[in-house]
């Protein structure tokens, strides 16, 4: 079994449907084993849900973009992992991320840079996309990777939109093909 960990926050329910896209995309995999790990209001997870973290093979990292980084609640579930960097517990496992904002670009790359430099400090070995954007002409909104992110997940939902009418299926359908991927990967480090 490959392990697979979703430690996410989302404000209003965007965030978390697209960290469901990515599970079920993971889940779809043959021996994945994959947990969805939500952050609380207060930026906190319980023991249990760290003692998930260390012991799974890869971990995907998911926040939603505001003011052109993570959440406060992910930062303090960032800041807090600190005693696991210490005693390097994640260094070797796969790491990846997803983010969400209401624009197209909302500075979602720095909150992706955020989640990457986050993820080198405990020595984990990143995964991105691995799809090519969907950039020509005849590209439409649903398109696979339409948001053309390549170093991890990006998804938009309009700023006016309930979880149910965003983000977009194409951005969720992009968010299954990165979960597979990230399980993937790491079947292939397992040890």
């Amino acid at each position: 079994m490959t392990k697979v960990a979703i430690v996410y926050h989302s404000g209003y329910g965007h965030t978390k449907k697209q960290a469901e896209a990515v599970q079920a995309g993971a889940a779809g995999v043959a021996g994945a084993n994959v947990e969805l790990i939500a952050i609380s209001a207060e930026g906190t997870i319980t023991d249990e849900q760290w003692a998930s973290l260390d012991a799974a093979d890869a971990i995907i990292f998911g926040s939603p973009t505001y003011m052109g980084t993570v959440s406060w609640q992910f930062k303090k579930f960032a800041d807090a992992s600190s005693k696991h960097w210490f005693s390097q517990k994640w260094k070797d496992k796969v790491g990846a991320a997803f983010t969400n904002s209401a624009t197209m670009n909302g500075d979602k790359l720095s909150t992706l840079h955020y989640l990457f430099t986050l993820g080198m400090q405990h020595s984990m070995i990143w995964v991105g996309t691995g799809l090519m954007p969907a950039n020509s002409k005849a590209a439409q909104r649903n398109d696979i990777n339409f948001v053309g992110s390549f170093s991890g997940l990006m998804a938009q939902s309009p700023s006016d939109s309930s979880p149910e009418e965003g983000p977009l299926p194409g951005d969720l359908e992009t968010a299954k093909l990165f979960g597979a991927r990230v399980v993937e990967t790491a079947a292939r480090f397992k040890k």
